[in-house]
């Protein structure tokens, strides 16, 4: 496979710098087919009775803002451009595109000096945000963080280009202290920044769109990177059909380790998610209250029976099975721990633990150490600050993370929005597919599900992981699509999983 990396900063530069190069073209035409790619997006989502109010800087971010103002000028939208004049020494490109306008008629053009008083934005007004770029590392002031607080004050849409101006793209910031704009989209360039992966930074970000704008692709390529985002083309070329004299016995035994008294429902959704995912067979684990339960929901599934009523206490014959997963719903009975020290003593293959199972573990620190390798986590950030420690920040949580699933030999899935697949070699892949929606009881547990089957079935960790996460999420899309986010339940996503395979079978 190869997903799409996310490169720091500097590389972005580079690879500009190369394309210039080698491509070879200048950078003025690399800049305006940046800008063409902006227009085309804007020209389809945007109607010819609305205002442009652009505001550019005077740096290469502000020339993109000055040729996307011409675009859409002559395309007859009305356009208005206010220059920040925050520097006396404008860009080269951005001093070429402003000699382009030349005396196009409509277009007006205001320039804004420290002196002026406030920039006139109407609520109906769409802004177009150019005033800086990905370059920036250090908080902005003066002029620029007065007029970014206007454009925060306004109940315009914003369209930031690039980079929501003030927002750094590589490090943290401080939400007390920096001025950022607030964007309800965002038009990047070739490849997101890593600061739209970060929770902290969704208010600024909006809704985010990577436009591609054909930097060479023999430096992209040949650049590395251990931060990638996952693309439904890597997922299919993961996915493994079915051969026609294939039998069950081809796709593995799952043995599921799950439920408790008052928490069946959870054993419920990871057995059908997994015989969803494709495990040929499936016996799941559960107390004894829950048979009933069990055989008059999933069919397919066989069942063990614990001893005990209400949790588990105890283990089946485990040389079986080629995949096990514990945790939904398995509470955090004394009995229910010592069983689950012992499935780590005794098994010779990767476990998926998610929810009581990763709680037990964050109370037995210890037992990680002893994980078999290749064994996938699925925590939420709280399950795994249990387990590994708090963390100032979302980018040092990542951090965290890398260093972490490096140390135990690890795949752990940090779940949320764009959920974060940390593997073993360091490379974290993050996860496109997903919706608000699927932030409700038993989704985790579906994550559960598909990751052993697919596991049992013959997948590696960590493309199990990375197919797996994607088809989760796909599956919460189809679902939201017909149902609503508000109205989604968990089972609503095992019922689209099917048509998430679809996409890429």
């Amino acid at each position: 496979m190869c997903a799409l990396k996310i490169l720091p900063v500097g590389k972005i530069r580079e690879a500009d710098a190369f394309t210039i190069a080698n491509e070879p073209i200048s950078s003025i035409d690399l800049m305006e087919r940046a800008a063409t790619a902006c227009f085309k997006w804007i020209s389809e989502k945007v109607a010819k009775d609305k205002r442009f109010r652009v505001l550019c800087g005077m740096g290469n971010n502000g020339g993109d803002g000055l040729a996307v103002s011409r675009m859409l000028c002559n395309a007859g939208y009305e356009t208005d451009v206010q220059i920040i004049r925050h520097t006396e020494h404008p860009g080269f490109d951005f001093s070429t595109n402003l000699k382009l306008l030349g005396d196009l008629p409509g277009l007006v053009i205001t320039d804004v000096f420290e002196a002026d008083p406030e920039i006139d934005i109407d609520d109906e007004d769409i802004i177009i945000d150019a005033i800086l770029g990905s370059g920036l590392n250090k908080p902005v002031s003066g002029l620029i963080a007065r007029v970014i607080n206007q454009i925060n004050e306004s109940n315009a849409l914003v369209i930031s280009i690039d980079i929501p101006s003030g927002l750094f793209a590589d490090i943290p910031i401080d939400h007390k202290k920096h001025v950022i704009v607030k964007a309800d989209y965002t038009l990047t360039f070739q490849m997101p920044k890593f600061a739209f992966l970060m929770a902290e930074n969704e208010p600024y970000t909006g809704r985010w769109k990577v436009l591609d704008i054909g930097l060479h692709p023999d430096f992209l390529d040949k650049c590395e990177s251990n931060n990638l985002l996952v693309e439904r083309a890597d997922c299919r070329s993961l996915y493994r059909s079915r051969t026609i004299f294939s039998h069950k016995g081809n796709y593995g035994h799952a043995l599921l380790i799950a439920g408790s008294s008052g928490k069946l429902g959870a054993a419920v959704l990871a057995s059908r998610a997994c015989l969803r995912a494709g495990t040929g067979l499936l016996t799941s684990h559960i107390p004894g209250d829950g048979f009933l339960v069990m055989q008059g929901s999933v069919y397919e599934a066989m069942v063990s029976i614990d001893p005990d009523d209400t949790y588990i206490s105890t283990l089946p014959l485990l040389d079986a099975y080629s995949a096990i997963g514990i945790g939904p719903g398995i509470g955090l009975a004394s009995e229910t721990q010592a069983a689950f020290k012992l499935l780590i003593q005794q098994t010779t293959v990767p476990l998926v633990i998610d929810a009581d199972a990763l709680n037990i573990l964050g109370e037995n620190k210890t037992w990680i150490s002893f994980l078999p390798p290749g064994s996938i986590l699925t925590p939420h950030p709280k399950e795994f600050e249990r387990m590994a420690g708090a963390t100032a920040n979302h980018f040092d949580r990542v951090e965290l993370l890398r260093v972490f699933a490096e140390r135990h030999k690890l795949y752990v899935i940090l779940k949320g929005a764009y959920s974060a697949i940390a593997c073993p070699d360091g490379n974290i892949f993050f996860n496109p597919t997903g919706n608000p929606g699927m932030a409700t009881g038993g989704s985790g547990d579906v994550l559960t599900g598909i990751l052993l089957g697919l596991l049992a079935s013959g997948y590696p960790a960590r493309d199990a992981c990375i197919l797996g996460t994607w088809l989760h999420g796909k599956a919460g899309d189809l679902a939201a699509e017909k149902l609503g986010q508000e109205s989604m339940l968990s089972s609503d996503i095992i019922e689209k999983l099917g048509k998430a395979f679809k996409k890429i079978s």
